[in-house]
């Protein structure tokens, strides 16, 4: 006869009969033995994650520096100050040079009036002016083709990291499902009151009222990091729909596998936010 799929529950709890199997097996005269081997798997998993953990961190950071300073960025700027007749990636880069020119312009001609008159000023004055002025002008450009060169340089530099990380995860899988396994069991040995404020608190920061200003930080230094123009209605497009969609995927989550492995933990969750 063919074994059920779904035990059967017995007149006595199992909890009874794991606690009775765990007594028992300190009178076995090898218990010292089982002890030690558990205390040395424990020991390895702990070993194994810090050591994948920090390998996922330390490798595309490293990478990315490495690569960025030795390799990416002298190509960059040796490819781009040769082949390249533009000083600006984009308008929005054009636009606050002009500003931050036309700002030192009329900063240069305001201590000009307040030394001396201006139609007083001689010639070598105003000479003076203009190199000043020219003099600026050189160092805005040098700043903003520096700039040019550091965002395409991130460009290429992001996306080797994110090449190492996925090798990292493909030649080290075992210790990744060990990490995983590390990191979920510390997670659900916290009690019920730490997971639910985690819980509230990662919700608030990504979904909360102020997140929307959050995002918004977040892609202005995306934008910058890669040298895009700022989009502000793609920006105003994503901070609406976005966190809308973290928070159901959250409310998902929290019906249909928290509640499962944890209800307490839902239950508290429940009762803080009311």
């Amino acid at each position: 006869m063919a074994k059920r799929a779904i035990e059967q529950t017995g007149l006595i709890p199992r909890s009874i009969i794991r606690t009775f199997e765990r007594f028992k097996n300190q009178l076995f005269p090898g218990s010292e033995m089982l002890v030690i081997q558990e205390f040395r798997i424990s020991r390895y998993q702990v070993i194994v994650s810090v050591q994948c953990l920090a390998t996922l961190i330390l490798t595309p950071l490293c990478v990315n520096l490495f690569s960025k300073i030795f390799f990416i960025t002298p190509l960059v700027d040796y490819v781009w100050n040769k082949y390249e007749t533009e000083i600006f990636l984009n308008s929005q880069q054009q636009n606050s040079a002009v500003a931050e020119l036309k700002f030192f312009e009329e900063k240069l001609y305001f201590e000009s009036l307040l030394e001396q008159d201006i139609e007083l000023l001689d010639g070598e004055t105003k000479t003076q002016f203009s190199k000043k002025l020219q003099a600026k002008t050189f160092e805005i450009a040098e700043a903003y083709n520096t700039e040019s060169i550091q965002a395409i340089s991130n460009l290429f530099a992001d996306f080797l990291s994110f090449c190492s990380l996925g090798l990292v995860f493909l030649l080290q899988k075992p210790q990744v499902i060990i990490l995983k396994s590390f990191l979920a069991e510390s997670l659900y040995s916290l009690s019920d009151t730490t997971k639910s404020f985690l819980l509230i608190l990662s919700t608030d920061l990504l979904v909360g009222f102020h997140s929307p200003r959050g995002w918004e930080v977040f892609l202005e230094w995306v934008f910058h990091h890669f040298g895009f123009p700022e989009n502000t209605e793609f920006m105003s497009l994503f901070v609406a729909t976005f966190p809308v969609f973290l928070d159901t995927v959250f409310k998902y989550w929290i019906f249909r596998s928290l509640n499962k492995i944890s209800p307490s933990t839902v239950a508290t969750y429940h009762n803080m936010i009311e």
